[in-house]
């Protein structure tokens, strides 16, 4: 029968089998490119690192980094709908502030990270800003406790210490940040229509789970990129120094200061090492560098945050216990306290401070305002959706 077949339909029987086979691969182009998010441009900038912190199983998308925009400022995202309850990232990182807090202390106590940290009790540590982290390829938190290497297993299966994505999930479950329990966040925002079709655009389905909440998060903060401030123009060859900026700038570059050592490498303004900088501390931090390390030169180390926006972004120190950059200069200048676990790079930590002038203190104040990016403080990019009503955290009043 079958020959039969072949010797008078042959070239027909040819033909249905093409048909058939190019409606298939028309259908799931079709289908695929439907479920195809658009990959979104970086900005190419000079003097910023070429690598960054993008991990392959989550690249950036535009839908991406919509949804996270979208989940970074919705209350809902504690895993509750009364309005006592509500919380977001967006509660203790707040645009007008370069994505720091106001008067917040996210980490203080002991902050949930799993059984395995339930004997942190003490020490209390400030906010630090959500901008360009995805230059920063050297671990998370004042300490770098979520890291690469950290192979620490979280309260679910898949979840780890290792990345700007854990930090989602991290804050979710933390009684100091949003208090919530994962179960419920996924639960409560997989019954929200506005986020169905917008988890099926960016990841090709409408279901919602923790890891996906947290790849859209993850790619929302990695496109806060602050750049716009005042030495990028002068190095560009935009704009020109004042002459208290340019001796500032020469001053912070010097030896003397020796700022530079832990404050440059890029325009980050952050080499995003670890150092013990010579603070006195009033009692033992069992968070600092040292938690995860057990090196004893990271007794009192902590993160060397980016000096971008620093204008706005106190109080500094991980403790917060300087509220102006006048007491940063003056703590440098004349504060330090020498210990043996104190960095050889901190200049003057013998001396008790490296000694400046009130003329050099105004000309380093006058070179950090030049690191200022307001643009980022209202691009409405980073701004609260208004689709959100009555359950986007804002912060309008500052």
């Amino acid at each position: 029968m079958k020959s039969i077949l072949r010797k008078k339909f042959p070239g027909r029987i040819f033909l249905v089998v093409i048909l058939i086979g190019a409606s298939l691969v028309f259908y799931w182009q079709i289908n695929s490119t439907k479920f195809s998010a658009t990959p979104y441009q970086l900005p190419d900038l000079k003097f910023f690192p070429r690598k960054v912190n993008q991990i392959e199983v989550n690249r950036l998308t535009v839908e991406g980094i919509r949804l996270g925009r979208f989940l970074f400022y919705d209350g809902r995202l504690s895993g509750s709908l009364h309005p006592d309850s509500l919380r977001s990232c967006a509660s203790c990182h707040i645009q007008q502030k370069s994505f720091t807090g106001e008067g917040f202390q996210m980490e203080k106590n002991a902050t949930e990270l799993s059984s395995d940290y339930q004997s942190i009790k003490t020490g209390s540590h400030e906010v630090l800003p959500l901008i360009n982290l995805i230059y920063n390829r050297n671990g998370f938190f004042w300490n770098g406790l979520i890291n690469d290497k950290n192979t620490n297993k979280g309260p679910s299966k898949g979840l780890r210490y290792q990345s700007l994505e854990d930090v989602v999930w991290i804050s979710i479950e933390s009684k100091d940040c949003m208090g919530g329990s994962i179960d419920q966040t996924v639960d409560l925002i997989s019954s929200i229509e506005l986020y169905q079709p917008m988890f099926k655009k960016d990841f090709g389905t409408e279901k919602v789970s923790i890891e996906r909440i947290d790849k859209a998060i993850a790619q929302f903060l990695r496109s806060i990129i602050a750049f716009r401030f005042k030495l990028y123009g002068v190095l560009n060859g935009e704009k020109k120094f004042e002459p208290d900026e340019l001796r500032g700038y020469e001053l912070f570059h010097s030896e003397k200061a020796g700022c530079f050592h832990c404050h440059a490498g890029s325009l980050l303004m952050t080499t995003n090492e670890y150092y013990n900088n010579g603070l006195m501390m009033d009692s033992l931090d069992s968070r600092d560098r040292f938690l995860f390390t057990n090196y004893l030169k990271d007794k009192g180390a902590y993160r060397a945050p980016s000096l971008i926006n620093c204008e706005i972004t106190g109080p500094y120190m991980h403790d917060g216990r300087y509220k102006s950059l006048d007491e940063v200069l003056d703590f440098y200048s004349e504060g330090i306290q020498y210990t043996d676990f104190t960095d050889p790079l901190i200049k003057g930590a013998i001396e008790g401070g490296i000694k400046l002038t009130r003329t050099e203190k105004n000309d380093l104040k006058a070179f950090l305002l030049t690191l200022t990016d307001r643009s980022i403080l209202a691009d409405t990019s980073f701004s609260a959706p208004i689709e959100l009503g009555i359950y986007s955290i804002r912060h309008s009043s500052l």
